[in-house]
């Protein structure tokens, strides 16, 4: 018969368990734990940031500019009969650069302003299209749309091309007639802007001055670069458009 060893208290004597050499703990599942929280930030991470890439180009301007033609001759090679939009037109395009995705967002007054918040904080770079025929009609509207553009945050260093489209019509004005007038009227919408906020509240530091005070407004005083590219999207002559696409 086995004989059980008791203490002098009469209970049964129980063997030490080993926690490894000289009694050290064992560290594998604290490393193993490590590992998991650290390949989890990583995947989490990649996400996060996959999400946020800016792979957009976003079309913007005013109704009967031409950019649905636009977006359809350089998604689908073709013109396509085209109507005012209440919502946007997704496309991919294939560039030598890569993959692309151009959003052709409404120009109605009431809509762009919505759309333009909905996609800004993923777009690579803006098309601004300008119908160089009604633009000097129109342009009071138009330099008030591009300078909510130019000057949100989500666009500061965004490259930024000012598409002068029509161009194949006898009254389009040339896009450095174009430049000419956007500046000048942009500078009168600058003041304006500032004077309202400066009303509103005296001390805020949220206001959004594009160019420089002490002097009149040009492109080229800002961060972002803007260029201006004569086009026909019905001809179609968009050559350099699509460079423009191609160097992004």
């Amino acid at each position: 018969m086995e004989k059980i060893n008791r203490n002098p208290g009469g209970k049964p004597s129980v063997p030490p368990v080993a926690s490894g050499p000289a009694g050290e703990l064992d560290m594998t599942p604290i490393w193993l734990a490590v590992i998991v929280v650290f390949v989890t930030i990583m995947l989490l991470w990649v996400w996060k940031r996959k999400r946020s890439a800016r792979t957009d180009v976003l079309l913007t301007g005013l109704c009967d500019s031409g950019k649905t033609l636009l977006f359809s001759q350089l998604v689908l090679g073709e013109e396509k009969e085209s109507f005012t939009s209440i919502k946007e037109n997704l496309g991919v395009l294939q560039t030598t650069s890569g993959e692309l995705r151009l959003v052709d967002i409404p120009g109605h007054e009431r809509l762009r302003g919505k759309f333009f918040d909905q996609y800004k904080n993923l777009t690579k770079a803006v098309i601004f299209v300008v119908d160089s025929v009604t633009v000097q009609k129109e342009i009071r509207d138009v330099a008030d749309f591009l300078y909510t553009i130019l000057a949100d945050k989500a666009i500061a260093n965004l490259p930024v091309v000012i598409l002068c489209n029509k161009q194949d019509e006898t009254l389009a004005k040339g896009d450095g007639v174009i430049k000419s007038l956007l500046e000048k009227e942009i500078n009168l919408v600058r003041q304006t802007r500032t004077s309202q906020l400066e009303s509103v509240d005296p001390q805020s530091t949220d206001a959004v001055y594009l160019g420089r005070p002490d002097k009149d407004f040009e492109f080229g005083q800002l961060s972002q670069k803007v260029q201006l590219v004569a086009c026909s999207a019905k001809e179609p002559q968009i050559d350099d458009v699509v460079a423009f696409l191609d160097s992004l």
